[in-house]
């Protein structure tokens, strides 16, 4: 990494939710974290994971705790409507203060508008929508007027193309998109900006690993999770801090499919 960026987050405290695979997104921004000077605490779910095609990775709390003795992880279910205030909280315990919220974990499933049930759209509506707005307002309730507040919220690309084949996936990042500029106005005058990154397709070990990336990626790979890490970084870094209410589309140049049936 570029010297000048090596102590770029130093004396902040970061919170990221969603860090329970070394091969996520989550992990990436944990370590971008660490390298660029934060304390790190981070949330994870397994058995959410144990039941994706990925597998739960029972390595990630132990590969956590070795980036440093500034991290800690935690499990903990966001399907639980006191979670959010629970992992606010623990992390306070542990550092006094959280300046960074990155609310990246997300319910994951795939299914059409005829496969949706009542008891998975509140699932994913309760995941992805409360508890990230929730944590937010947790947030905010901590923070104390420091310097360089910064709210970074995750959705997908359903706001660019339909995503049918993951209704209920899809509705819940896009309430996130919808929330951002309400949030961000809403915690401006305190300092706080809100911006959403939208990744684009990211090699995590999902079944993209084993596709072609040509033509859909014309430079020729998908997107790593450190891409993702080191925007986000970048947001929360004092050079951003003129920048909120924006959703960010980091997608090297995707070319989606025409045809919707194929999203």
């Amino acid at each position: 990494m570029n010297a000048l960026f090596v102590e770029r987050l130093a004396g902040r405290v970061a919170l990221v939710t969603g860090v329970s695979r070394r091969a996520g997104i989550g992990f990436a921004i944990a370590r971008q974290f660490v390298t660029e000077g934060a304390d790190v605490f981070a949330q994870g779910w397994t058995p959410h994971d144990a039941t994706q095609p990925w597998g739960a990775d029972d390595e990630a709390g132990s590969a956590l705790r070795a980036l440093g003795d500034r991290v800690r992880y935690i499990e903990a279910d966001f399907a639980d409507p006191d979670t959010p205030h629970a992992v606010v909280s623990a992390a306070r315990a542990e550092f006094g203060h959280v300046d960074l919220l990155i609310v990246n974990h997300a319910r994951s499933g795939r299914g059409r508008l005829a496969e949706v049930t009542a008891p998975e759209l509140d699932a994913f509506l309760h995941e992805n929508v409360r508890a990230s707005i929730l944590l937010v307002k947790e947030f905010a309730a901590q923070h104390d007027e420091r310097p360089g507040g910064r709210v970074v919220l995750m959705t997908s690309g359903q706001h660019l193309a339909p995503m049918a084949r993951e209704v209920a996936y899809a509705i819940s990042k896009g309430a996130l998109h919808q929330a951002t500029k309400t949030l961000a106005d809403e915690l401006i005058d305190r300092g706080i900006t809100v911006n959403t990154v939208n990744p684009g397709p990211t090699d995590t070990g999902w079944e993209i690993s084993r596709r072609d990336p040509h033509p859909a990626m014309p430079l020729g790979r998908w997107g790593q999770p450190e891409d993702v890490a080191r925007l986000v970084a970048w947001l929360c870094s004092d050079e951003a801090g003129w920048i909120t209410g924006q959703v960010i589309d980091s997608e090297g140049g995707f070319r989606r499919p025409t045809s919707a049936k194929t999203s």
